[in-house]
């Protein structure tokens, strides 16, 4: 009699750490797609600047029409790219063509004076600080849930649970650090 206590008790040991387990990964997950829905509404924001800033530019720079059509193109392709690697790669080509469109600005003098151009470049600065945080603070979390999920005896419950890694939010350092080039010809 005493040794189907015991058995019970092992059993209701090992249910209770499994559940602690599992609701910690399952916490985890939420704090992961918390994390991404931050990042998302920084890149909306961003999303929605990047057309004032092309109309701004248009109005003194006309002739540039490549350079707008590839932050155009770049913008809908980051609209519609889902997860966070595709997402990472589409930033990336946002990130030089706005590069491109600034080198741009630089060669307008009234354009760089200009209150409204001004005010949007520091209000994308703004959002671009924020998104850098947002990505950081998501990278964390992710970092967190994965590690939690190769670790013993986590991993076991993580596999029966169906847990799967999540992906970082990378953006690549070359794109970040190429030097955009403009062409008057």
């Amino acid at each position: 009699m005493l040794w189907v206590i015991v058995i019970l008790v092992l059993l209701a040991i090992v249910v209770f750490w499994f559940i602690g387990i599992y609701n910690r990964l399952v916490g985890m997950r939420n704090n992961v797609e918390a994390s991404w829905q931050q990042i998302d509404v920084q890149l909306q924001k961003r999303y929605d600047l990047v057309p004032n800033l092309v109309e701004t530019v248009k109005g003194y720079a006309a002739h540039e029409k490549e350079v707008f059509q590839r932050v155009t193109e770049a913008r809908a392709n980051c609209m519609n790219a889902s997860g966070a690697q595709a997402q990472g790669q589409a930033e990336n080509m946002l990130t030089g063509a706005l590069k491109s469109l600034f080198a741009v600005a630089e060669a307008y003098p009234d354009l760089k004076a200009n209150q409204n151009f001004l005010m949007l470049q520091q209000e994308l600065s703004s959002i671009e600080n924020k998104i850098a945080y947002s990505r950081q603070h998501y990278n964390d979390v992710v970092r967190a849930y994965n590690t939690l999920q190769q670790q013993f005896p986590a991993n076991m419950v993580a596999g029966m649970a169906g847990c799967r890694p999540a992906d970082y939010f990378e953006i690549e350092e070359a794109a970040a650090r190429e030097v955009p080039k403009v062409s008057f010809e």
